[in-house]
């Protein structure tokens, strides 16, 4: 990506089974499925939602019981092999002060299940329920900083669970108070090559635009120091992409949502806005997610909320050639249009076979192309050869090559503003690889 790549966004229509719209969610990825959990729209929300990124389809999932989360906002959520975790964010209750507010989500049996935690020694204490935290996975320990922690109100504590082991370990201690990101929450925090990035966000009432590195190696803090970047923001999401951070909307309050897509390069540590291609909308966000999906986003780079992706075996084969199909953009004539690699949203030519979907091969063989109901469509030139597989089988074969080779791009799901009777917002991001 250079410094002038220009992005593209598309909203992307949901059906009316998916979520209704929220903010103050979390959301993370695995195996090419995203997954939601809670927020708010009028009232704190206990729902779970899988969705399937290839399908555009959104699968209702099981939040119920002792094992499972209670309403929640303002929480966190990360993936770890194949275990969901989440973290903090529910009310004021007598719940709150009995035990750690972590629940775990067994991603393959589709299950919440029972994973007390316990404190490193007997005189450290294990957290306490707060919200507006960070959370990331480094290595096997899930890193968690800050929050709003009742009537105490911003905190600078610092975390670290083992996942292996489930004990909780305070890093505050380890910190150089007089150079650490101090009492913070409602910021953003990422993670690229190991190292944990942290910006903005709220120190008690004042909105802060610094910009931390944690280093687990040294146990140190380091404030980055930059001419340029984003202003002072709160409620705004960050994921690393190559060699860089993309950090997207946000506001200095939340009745003030911001369109603003910030680069942030490593290499030469310098801040740059993405500009958006003519005749591409973004929306004003505060208190969204944003989910990476794609090898850029995930091979050397996982972030917070996202899993990585098989490495392929040579970048020369690829069984799918992905391209973009947006609207015309006739205004900006022949030598202005950007070819992009990514997908876009086709109708399928479905036949019904009482309420189970049937291909039709025909117009598959002849359009040469890839559908699953409402789905992301793929230009795929050795699609023929699967018409020897059952349709179950070559739907489960064709969703798992395009998930191996899926086009770079990001998601952001929900955030305010919101619509209270209509399914959530989902907006594909594309940048221009040039």
């Amino acid at each position: 990506m250079s410094q002038n790549s220009p992005c593209l966004w598309n909203q992307l229509p949901q059906s009316v089974s998916a979520p209704c719209d929220r903010y103050k969610h979390a959301c993370c990825s695995a195996d090419g499925n995203v997954y939601i959990l809670g927020g708010r729209n009028n009232s704190t929300l206990r729902d779970f939602w899988s969705y399937s990124v290839v399908r555009n389809q959104w699968t209702e999932l099981s939040c119920i019981g002792e094992t499972a989360p209670e309403e929640v906002e303002e929480h966190s959520m990360v993936v770890h092999k194949g275990f969901i975790y989440v973290f903090g964010g529910t009310l004021d209750s007598a719940y709150a002060s009995l035990r750690c507010p972590l629940w775990v989500f067994d991603i393959a049996k589709r299950k919440w299940m029972d994973c007390p935690t316990k404190a490193i020694s007997s005189q450290t204490p294990i957290p306490s329920n707060r919200k507006s935290h960070s959370a990331v996975v480094v290595g096997s320990s899930m890193l968690v900083y800050g929050g709003f922690i009742d009537i105490k109100g911003s905190s600078q504590e610092f975390w670290s669970l083992n996942l292996d082991t489930m004990v909780w370990s305070l890093l505050t201690d380890l910190q150089q108070r007089s150079l650490s990101p101090g009492p913070r929450h409602s910021h953003s925090a990422m993670l690229y090559q190991s190292c944990m990035y942290l910006f903005g966000g709220l120190k008690g009432l004042k909105e802060q635009r610094d910009f931390w590195r944690w280093n687990p190696a040294s146990c140190t803090w380091s404030l980055l120091k930059t001419k340029s970047g984003p202003s002072k923001l709160i409620g705004h999401s960050a994921v690393a992409y190559k060699d860089s951070m993309l950090l997207f909307g946000g506001g200095e309050s939340l009745n003030y949502p911001m369109d603003c897509l910030w680069r942030y390069n490593f290499s030469t540590q310098t801040w740059s806005q993405v500009v958006k291609m003519p005749g591409s909308s973004s929306p004003d966000k505060i208190h969204h997610c944003c989910i990476g999906l794609g090898p850029n986003y995930t091979a050397d780079t996982t972030s917070n909320c996202s899993e990585s992706y098989p490495k392929q075996q040579s970048d020369k084969f690829r069984p799918f050639k992905n391209k973009c199909f947006p609207a015309p953009l006739t205004f900006l004539g022949s030598e202005g249009a950007i070819e992009l690699q990514t997908f876009a949203l086709e109708k399928c030519p479905l036949k019904t076979r009482g309420d189970v979907p049937e291909l039709d091969k025909s117009d598959l063989l002849e359009k040469n192309v890839h559908h699953v109901s409402s789905c992301l469509t793929f230009e795929n030139k050795s699609f023929s050869k699967h018409w020897s597989c059952t349709e179950e089988e070559l739907f489960e074969e064709e969703d798992q090559d395009i998930l191996q080779h899926l086009p770079d791009l990001l998601l952001v799901i929900g955030g305010r503003p919101c619509s209270e009777f209509k399914p959530i917002s989902v907006w594909q991001m594309t940048l221009s690889d040039s």
